[in-house]
């Protein structure tokens, strides 16, 4: 990986800018994907608390 980057940066005008945008938009995923898996951690959660209510006051 270190060695297909330094290939780029010796061979390419404007490769450090490829290089950023890239980093950039990996970063981007992965907060992304971090972020949709807590809100579907608390939703998952939302949904566990609220069917144990439903089930507890049936049953009261």
């Amino acid at each position: 990986m270190l060695e297909f980057l330094k290939r780029r940066l010796k061979s390419e005008k404007g490769a450090m800018d490829k290089i950023l945008v890239t980093l950039l938009l990996v970063v981007v995923g992965v907060a992304a994907v971090v972020g949709l898996n807590t809100w579907m951690g608390n939703q998952k959660n939302a949904m566990i608390d609220k069917a144990n209510t439903s089930i507890n006051s049936a049953m009261g």
